[in-house]
């Protein structure tokens, strides 16, 4: 979808969500296992459903200051931040039709995203315990987020998905407590390469992860 903003990408990923689900709910199946959707989003702040409010650490003012917007949404999961240079993925996925249940579906999109940055050189982990895909997770102190993972899932057909720092302008992540957390960083491709990456070339090689991982035929 290129650059597009939230509400109008959230409402358009809920529209194929409900026919989804609409469709299971009266004929048991749906012919395609999903829509996988691509976006840049203009600077976002969302806080999922179980998420605190005191991890915002700016104001409606504040968030104008710097071009902000913020949504309360529906997936789970505390605050994150979505801007220029973020590869955010939202996998409108069937599990059944997958044959894979939640646990698994998050697993694999975590091993997409390791996946992903292997082949860019640095070696990315899941931190145990914690949702995402993480830089230096054994190292005590220097663990820091690479990419963030939220999902809803009714009927087992999945909303939201991933958030992958690219050439993410981190600053902006200073105005929140990242996925809650208020001792760990956050980092992105570009920060730990020391260079901006292409977007073509990074939606690209998730893009074929995902096939990957999942089986898929991208059409």
């Amino acid at each position: 979808m290129g650059v597009c903003g939230f509400k109008e990408t959230w409402e358009f990923q809920a529209a194929i969500f409900a026919e989804m689900t609409s469709i299971k709910k009266s004929a048991g199946y749906n012919v395609f296992s999903g829509t996988l959707i691509f976006v840049e989003h203009p600077h976002v702040y969302t806080l999922g459903k179980s998420g605190s409010q005191s991890n915002m650490l700016t104001d409606t003012g504040g968030l104008q200051n710097i071009g902000a917007s913020f949504y309360k949404i529906d997936r789970g999961g505390d605050i994150t931040y979505h801007g220029p240079g973020q590869l955010v993925c939202y996998p409108v996925f069937d599990l059944e039709a997958l044959n894979i249940g939640l646990k698994q579906y998050i697993y694999n999109l975590e091993e997409a995203i390791i996946r992903v940055v292997a082949e860019y050189g640095p070696e990315a982990s899941r931190l145990e315990g914690k949702t995402g895909v993480w830089i230096a997770s054994g190292v005590e102190g220097r663990a820091r987020k690479i990419c963030a993972i939220g999902v809803k899932a009714s009927r087992f057909v999945t909303m939201h998905g991933l958030a992958f720092n690219v050439n993410t302008d981190l600053r902006y992540f200073n105005h929140i407590n990242p996925c809650g957390f208020t001792d760990k960083d956050v980092t992105s491709l570009e920060c730990e390469l020391g260079e901006k990456q292409s977007m073509d070339e990074a939606k690209r090689i998730v893009g074929e992860k995902l096939r990957e991982i999942f089986n898929l035929e991208l059409i």
